[in-house]
């Protein structure tokens, strides 16, 4: 159904969702602000400690809580009725235009040839809930783009043969984040948090209060192995350090 559903209309709809989230929250129903920050923090508190009885009492209060909250958002009930109507346009074409499945054959046209790629698998999914690390046995190095919501992401460098260049890029909700980065290695650091502490190195600051801020080591420039690590964080810590 989403198939033949253009980005703009996609995006009106996201744009109204969330237009309508904000006004409930700031104009109708500022509580709610609370409410949902606790649930979350309760399930975050869970996650991290979930290995014991409190912590999946906590988690499990505060993932139920959080979730009925949620879906009681006027903003939700518009994209439930938003997706219902989509279906029944989207049911109402099909029957008055059904889709037709024909092979298709591609004339390649002479002189052209196809590119030859291959699909690499990464070492890390975009998990909204749980934490991640890599591998603690040697493992083949790959570029890191990902994005996830709640829990821990812990990069271990020292257990890879990196390339002369590599990337690391975490956008991320709640959670902490270790990067332990061999002695040869340059690094660049670019970090922006709403809130939480960072480490690189020897520097640390604490509290960071929406603030965005860069480091790299002295021969960053140069020629050499190098990795250059763009984190974002809505709260927590993230941490750089030598091993």
């Amino acid at each position: 159904m989403f198939r033949r559903l253009s980005t703009d209309t996609l995006n009106w709809i996201i744009l109204i969702g969330i237009a309508l989230l904000f006004i409930e929250l700031f104009f109708f129903n500022t509580g709610l602000v609370f409410t949902l920050f606790f649930f979350t923090f309760l399930t975050y508190i869970g996650i991290k400690s979930y290995t014991k009885t409190l912590g999946k009492v906590f988690f499990w209060i505060g993932a139920i809580f959080l979730f009925l909250t949620i879906v009681n958002l006027i903003a939700i009930r518009f994209l439930a009725i938003a997706a219902i109507v989509l279906f029944f346009v989207h049911y109402r074409r099909t029957k008055e235009n059904p889709e037709r499945i024909e092979p298709a054959f591609v004339e390649e046209k002479e002189g052209t040839k196809k590119e030859p790629i291959k699909r690499v698998d990464t070492l890390f999914k975009n998990r909204f809930l749980g934490s991640q690390k890599t591998k603690e046995i040697p493992y083949h190095w790959r570029d890191v783009n990902i994005h996830g919501g709640f829990g821990d992401r812990i990069i271990d460098l020292s257990n890879t043969v990196l390339p002369d260049e590599s990337v690391i890029s975490i956008r991320h909700f709640i959670g902490n984040i270790k990067i332990y980065v061999p002695y040869e290695v340059e690094v660049s650091v670019v970090h922006s948090s709403i809130y939480g502490r960072v480490t690189v190195f020897q520097h640390e600051h604490a509290s960071l209060l929406n603030q965005t801020f860069s480091y790299h080591t002295e021969n960053y420039g140069e020629s050499g192995t190098k990795v250059k690590i763009v984190t974002s964080i809505l709260s927590g810590d993230i941490e750089v350090k030598r091993i």
